[in-house]
Protein backbone atom coordinates (compact mmCIF):
# COMPACT_ATOMS: atom_id res chain seq x y z
CA UNK A 1 0.00 0.00 0.00
CA UNK A 2 1.10 3.52 -1.52
CA UNK A 3 1.62 6.02 1.54
CA UNK A 4 0.82 8.71 -1.30
CA UNK A 5 -2.78 10.03 -1.39
CA UNK A 6 -3.39 10.60 -5.32
CA UNK A 7 -6.51 13.13 -6.00
CA UNK A 8 -9.58 11.86 -4.74
CA UNK A 9 -12.71 12.51 -6.19
CA UNK A 10 -15.39 15.06 -4.18
CA UNK A 11 -17.98 12.78 -4.66
CA UNK A 12 -20.21 15.12 -2.03
CA UNK A 13 -20.03 18.35 -4.63
CA UNK A 14 -21.19 15.92 -7.76
CA UNK A 15 -24.63 16.41 -8.92
CA UNK A 16 -27.71 14.69 -6.84
CA UNK A 17 -29.85 11.89 -8.86
CA UNK A 18 -32.83 13.90 -7.23
CA UNK A 19 -32.05 17.64 -7.15
CA UNK A 20 -34.05 18.97 -4.33
CA UNK A 21 -33.20 21.34 -1.69
CA UNK A 22 -32.25 20.06 1.58
CA UNK A 23 -33.29 22.45 4.69
CA UNK A 24 -31.23 20.71 7.28
CA UNK A 25 -27.98 17.95 6.94
CA UNK A 26 -25.45 17.58 9.47
CA UNK A 27 -24.64 15.92 12.52
CA UNK A 28 -26.45 14.75 15.78
CA UNK A 29 -25.46 13.91 19.48
CA UNK A 30 -21.83 15.02 18.89
CA UNK A 31 -20.49 15.24 22.23
CA UNK A 32 -17.40 17.14 23.82
CA UNK A 33 -16.88 19.10 26.80
CA UNK A 34 -17.95 22.04 27.36
CA UNK A 35 -17.47 25.58 29.69
CA UNK A 36 -20.79 27.47 30.69
CA UNK A 37 -21.61 30.55 32.25
CA UNK A 38 -22.34 30.25 36.25
CA UNK A 39 -23.59 32.53 38.62
CA UNK A 40 -21.76 31.42 41.82
CA UNK A 41 -18.73 30.46 40.43
CA UNK A 42 -18.14 32.48 37.27
CA UNK A 43 -18.20 28.78 34.73
CA UNK A 44 -18.78 25.51 35.04
CA UNK A 45 -17.65 22.38 33.27
CA UNK A 46 -19.95 20.32 32.06
CA UNK A 47 -20.51 17.61 28.72
CA UNK A 48 -22.95 19.13 25.82
CA UNK A 49 -24.09 16.83 23.27
CA UNK A 50 -23.81 19.32 19.92
CA UNK A 51 -26.16 19.22 16.66
CA UNK A 52 -24.75 20.99 13.69
CA UNK A 53 -26.31 21.24 10.01
CA UNK A 54 -27.02 23.63 7.25
CA UNK A 55 -29.12 23.95 4.37
CA UNK A 56 -27.88 21.96 1.54
CA UNK A 57 -28.47 23.43 -2.65
CA UNK A 58 -30.33 21.18 -4.88
CA UNK A 59 -27.27 20.55 -7.32
CA UNK A 60 -25.25 18.86 -4.31
CA UNK A 61 -24.93 15.40 -3.29
CA UNK A 62 -24.04 15.61 -0.32
CA UNK A 63 -22.28 17.81 2.58
CA UNK A 64 -19.06 17.45 4.28
CA UNK A 65 -19.78 15.84 7.09
CA UNK A 66 -16.38 15.93 8.81
CA UNK A 67 -16.23 20.14 8.20
CA UNK A 68 -18.60 20.33 11.63
CA UNK A 69 -16.31 18.42 13.84
CA UNK A 70 -13.07 21.00 12.20
CA UNK A 71 -15.11 23.66 12.74
CA UNK A 72 -15.97 22.87 16.47
CA UNK A 73 -12.64 22.17 17.08
CA UNK A 74 -11.24 24.77 16.03
CA UNK A 75 -13.54 27.49 17.80
CA UNK A 76 -12.97 25.31 21.10
CA UNK A 77 -9.10 25.54 20.94
CA UNK A 78 -9.25 29.63 19.58
CA UNK A 79 -12.14 30.85 21.91
CA UNK A 80 -11.08 31.90 25.30
CA UNK A 81 -14.59 32.68 26.26
CA UNK A 82 -17.18 30.38 27.64
CA UNK A 83 -20.33 29.35 25.59
CA UNK A 84 -21.96 32.70 25.07
CA UNK A 85 -23.86 34.52 22.41
CA UNK A 86 -20.77 36.32 21.35
CA UNK A 87 -18.52 33.03 21.08
CA UNK A 88 -22.21 31.38 19.23
CA UNK A 89 -22.19 34.00 16.21
CA UNK A 90 -18.24 33.18 16.01
CA UNK A 91 -19.11 29.43 15.26
CA UNK A 92 -22.12 29.45 13.28
CA UNK A 93 -20.02 32.35 10.43
CA UNK A 94 -17.09 29.51 10.71
CA UNK A 95 -19.36 26.48 10.25
CA UNK A 96 -21.37 28.66 7.11
CA UNK A 97 -17.70 29.64 5.78
CA UNK A 98 -16.50 26.32 5.71
CA UNK A 99 -19.49 24.68 4.24
CA UNK A 100 -20.34 27.48 1.77
CA UNK A 101 -23.45 26.92 2.97
CA UNK A 102 -26.44 30.08 3.43
CA UNK A 103 -27.86 29.04 6.63
CA UNK A 104 -25.86 27.06 9.54
CA UNK A 105 -27.85 26.20 12.77
CA UNK A 106 -26.25 24.55 16.24
CA UNK A 107 -27.33 23.24 19.52
CA UNK A 108 -25.49 22.62 22.83
CA UNK A 109 -27.76 20.41 24.85
CA UNK A 110 -25.92 19.89 28.63
CA UNK A 111 -26.82 19.53 31.81
CA UNK A 112 -26.23 22.63 34.62
CA UNK A 113 -25.87 22.08 37.78
CA UNK A 114 -26.99 24.05 40.93
CA UNK A 115 -25.54 23.13 45.00
CA UNK A 116 -28.72 23.28 47.15
CA UNK A 117 -29.04 23.48 50.50
CA UNK A 118 -31.72 21.26 52.17
CA UNK A 119 -34.33 23.92 53.87
CA UNK A 120 -34.02 22.70 57.33
CA UNK A 121 -30.57 20.83 57.67
CA UNK A 122 -28.90 23.03 55.54
CA UNK A 123 -27.27 19.50 53.74
CA UNK A 124 -25.82 20.40 50.35
CA UNK A 125 -26.01 18.62 46.99
CA UNK A 126 -26.40 19.59 43.41
CA UNK A 127 -29.23 19.19 41.48
CA UNK A 128 -29.47 18.75 37.95
CA UNK A 129 -31.34 20.86 35.19
CA UNK A 130 -31.73 20.40 31.40
CA UNK A 131 -30.16 23.04 29.22
CA UNK A 132 -30.04 23.70 25.88
CA UNK A 133 -27.96 26.64 23.94
CA UNK A 134 -29.82 27.02 20.22
CA UNK A 135 -27.88 29.20 17.14
CA UNK A 136 -29.16 29.89 13.76
CA UNK A 137 -28.45 32.46 11.43
CA UNK A 138 -28.80 33.01 7.50
CA UNK A 139 -26.74 35.36 5.20
CA UNK A 140 -29.98 37.03 4.81
CA UNK A 141 -30.29 38.12 8.29
CA UNK A 142 -28.67 40.92 9.73
CA UNK A 143 -28.17 38.91 13.09
CA UNK A 144 -28.47 35.35 14.06
CA UNK A 145 -31.43 33.90 16.23
CA UNK A 146 -30.38 32.36 19.55
CA UNK A 147 -32.84 30.16 22.00
CA UNK A 148 -32.25 29.16 25.25
CA UNK A 149 -34.12 26.03 26.62
CA UNK A 150 -34.29 25.27 30.50
CA UNK A 151 -36.23 22.21 31.94
CA UNK A 152 -37.18 22.26 35.38
CA UNK A 153 -38.33 19.69 37.64
CA UNK A 154 -40.92 20.63 40.55
CA UNK A 155 -43.13 19.14 43.20
CA UNK A 156 -47.22 19.53 42.25
CA UNK A 157 -50.13 18.79 44.99
CA UNK A 158 -53.28 18.62 43.26
CA UNK A 159 -55.99 21.38 44.39
CA UNK A 160 -58.69 18.63 43.61
CA UNK A 161 -57.55 16.04 45.38
CA UNK A 162 -56.64 18.36 48.66
CA UNK A 163 -60.06 19.82 48.41
CA UNK A 164 -62.10 16.29 48.31
CA UNK A 165 -59.86 13.65 50.55
CA UNK A 166 -59.69 13.84 54.18
CA UNK A 167 -56.44 12.47 54.66
CA UNK A 168 -54.15 13.89 52.28
CA UNK A 169 -53.71 14.81 48.54
CA UNK A 170 -51.66 13.37 45.51
CA UNK A 171 -48.23 14.86 44.47
CA UNK A 172 -46.53 14.45 41.54
CA UNK A 173 -43.27 15.30 39.75
CA UNK A 174 -43.56 18.22 37.34
CA UNK A 175 -41.55 19.38 34.92
CA UNK A 176 -41.02 23.19 33.46
CA UNK A 177 -39.78 23.69 30.24
CA UNK A 178 -39.11 27.23 29.51
CA UNK A 179 -37.93 28.18 25.59
CA UNK A 180 -36.62 31.66 25.34
CA UNK A 181 -35.37 34.50 23.27
CA UNK A 182 -33.38 36.99 25.28
CA UNK A 183 -32.50 40.77 24.27
CA UNK A 184 -29.64 40.76 26.42
CA UNK A 185 -27.84 37.93 28.62
CA UNK A 186 -29.54 36.46 31.81
CA UNK A 187 -28.21 33.98 34.04
CA UNK A 188 -29.87 30.60 33.70
CA UNK A 189 -30.31 30.92 37.53
CA UNK A 190 -32.65 33.10 37.17
CA UNK A 191 -35.32 31.38 34.86
CA UNK A 192 -35.03 28.36 36.84
CA UNK A 193 -36.11 30.52 40.55
CA UNK A 194 -39.21 31.59 38.51
CA UNK A 195 -40.12 28.03 37.80
CA UNK A 196 -39.50 26.75 41.05
CA UNK A 197 -41.41 29.48 42.86
CA UNK A 198 -44.52 28.61 40.34
CA UNK A 199 -44.71 24.79 41.44
CA UNK A 200 -45.62 23.30 44.92
CA UNK A 201 -42.74 22.84 45.46
CA UNK A 202 -38.54 22.51 44.78
CA UNK A 203 -37.01 19.55 44.33
CA UNK A 204 -33.82 19.22 46.29
CA UNK A 205 -31.17 16.22 45.86
CA UNK A 206 -30.88 15.45 49.97
CA UNK A 207 -33.33 15.76 52.03
CA UNK A 208 -33.24 14.57 55.99
CA UNK A 209 -36.26 14.11 57.81
CA UNK A 210 -37.02 17.48 59.04
CA UNK A 211 -36.30 18.67 55.33
CA UNK A 212 -39.20 16.08 54.27
CA UNK A 213 -41.22 17.07 56.37
CA UNK A 214 -40.94 21.26 55.80
CA UNK A 215 -41.25 20.21 51.73
CA UNK A 216 -43.93 18.13 51.77
CA UNK A 217 -45.79 20.58 54.00
CA UNK A 218 -45.04 23.69 51.78
CA UNK A 219 -46.15 21.67 48.87
CA UNK A 220 -49.56 20.95 50.69
CA UNK A 221 -49.54 24.59 51.49
CA UNK A 222 -49.57 25.55 47.95
CA UNK A 223 -51.43 23.30 45.72
CA UNK A 224 -51.49 23.61 41.96
CA UNK A 225 -52.89 22.48 38.64
CA UNK A 226 -50.79 22.54 35.60
CA UNK A 227 -52.76 25.70 34.67
CA UNK A 228 -51.64 27.65 37.62
CA UNK A 229 -48.03 26.45 37.22
CA UNK A 230 -47.90 27.39 33.77
CA UNK A 231 -49.32 31.18 34.27
CA UNK A 232 -47.03 31.54 37.68
CA UNK A 233 -44.32 31.41 34.93
CA UNK A 234 -45.30 33.10 32.35
CA UNK A 235 -46.28 36.17 34.55
CA UNK A 236 -43.37 36.32 35.81
CA UNK A 237 -41.27 35.69 32.36
CA UNK A 238 -43.97 38.95 31.16
CA UNK A 239 -42.48 41.11 33.63
CA UNK A 240 -38.59 40.15 32.76
CA UNK A 241 -37.09 43.01 30.48
CA UNK A 242 -34.60 40.94 28.72
CA UNK A 243 -37.50 37.95 27.31
CA UNK A 244 -38.48 39.01 23.91
CA UNK A 245 -40.09 35.39 23.40
CA UNK A 246 -41.11 32.56 25.34
CA UNK A 247 -42.67 29.15 25.43
CA UNK A 248 -43.87 27.55 28.94
CA UNK A 249 -44.77 23.94 28.71
CA UNK A 250 -45.04 22.32 31.94
CA UNK A 251 -46.06 18.31 31.90
CA UNK A 252 -47.16 16.56 35.29
CA UNK A 253 -46.08 12.87 35.64
CA UNK A 254 -49.87 11.80 37.02
CA UNK A 255 -48.95 9.81 40.34
CA UNK A 256 -52.63 8.28 40.21
CA UNK A 257 -53.93 8.79 36.41
CA UNK A 258 -52.26 6.35 33.71
CA UNK A 259 -51.91 9.35 32.14
CA UNK A 260 -49.52 12.58 32.45
CA UNK A 261 -51.45 15.97 32.32
CA UNK A 262 -49.89 19.60 30.58
CA UNK A 263 -50.45 23.07 29.43
CA UNK A 264 -48.98 25.58 27.26
CA UNK A 265 -48.26 29.32 26.97
CA UNK A 266 -46.75 31.07 24.37
CA UNK A 267 -45.85 34.67 23.68
CA UNK A 268 -47.65 35.71 20.37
Amino acid sequence: MHNSCPHLEDVQSTKAKHPLAIDKVGIKEFHIPLVVRDLAHEKQHTIAKVDMSVDLPADFKGTHMSRFIEALEEWRENAEEKLDYGSLKSLLEQVRSKLAAQKAFISFNFPYFITKNAPVSKAKAPVSYQCCFTGEWDKTWERPIFRIEIEVPVTTVCPCSKAISEYGAHGQRTYIKMQLMLSKFSWIEEFIHIAEKAGSAPIYAILKRPDEKFVTEQAYENAYFVEDVVRNVAYHLEQHEHVEWYKVTVESHESIHGHNAFAVIEKK
